[in-house]
């Protein structure tokens, strides 16, 4: 199985594969077409908008496209993050907390979701639809910049679950304790009401 590991490409199918987190694989295949998505529409967009910027100089204009790359990795970066995380703990057998993977693909959906509502938050006033909800009025009456606050915090969240959970955690080592317990049950060493001998 480890030899069908081949790069980003190879990741996806291994962690839908090695996972037994049916949020986890939900997510490996819609967090994968998503990054999908987005990495067509930013290269798109970028080819369209070079070429109605082609006669423009260098200064501003040529800095817009590097900021536009950017933000567009950006986005599929942590898209991608929870399965190749997940893929690489399966690969190289890292000890994580039991719910590593579930969580993972949690954090997942969450950015998913966050960039839905950083895009609602900084759409262009010709693009909002009017809506009586009190929700997305709320959020069309927040400063276009701050559409950046729900993705990045999103994209934090996936990096602070990874560093939680992986090398075990208190749930793991309740479960390591217990089979010690176990353990020596079996092998009729006396245990105090704390599992230790």
């Amino acid at each position: 199985m480890a030899d069908a590991y081949r790069g980003v490409f190879g990741a996806i199918p291994y962690a839908f594969r090695a996972t037994k987190s049916l949020t986890m694989r939900a997510y490996a295949a819609l967090g994968a077409l998503a990054a999908g998505f987005v990495a067509v529409v930013v290269t798109l967009a970028l080819v369209v908008w070079m070429g109605e910027t082609v006669s423009a100089q260098g200064g501003t204009f040529l800095f817009s496209r590097s900021l536009f790359v950017v933000a567009g990795l950006g986005a599929v970066g942590p898209l991608l993050a929870p399965i190749l995380f997940v893929a690489r703990r399966h690969r190289r057998g890292d000890r994580v907390a039991p719910t590593y993977d579930r969580w993972m693909g949690i954090a997942g959906f969450l950015f998913l979701l966050s960039l839905y509502l950083g895009l609602i938050i900084s759409a262009p006033e010709g693009l909002r639809d009017p809506s009586s909800s009190v929700v997305i009025g709320a959020l069309y009456a927040l400063p276009q910049l701050a559409g950046f606050v729900p993705p990045v915090g999103a994209a934090l969240a996936i990096f602070a679950t990874h560093f939680r959970l992986r090398g075990g955690s208190d749930d793991a080592a309740l479960d390591d304790g217990a089979v010690d317990a176990e353990q020596s049950a079996d092998a009729g060493e006396p245990t105090d009401a704390d599992g230790s001998p």
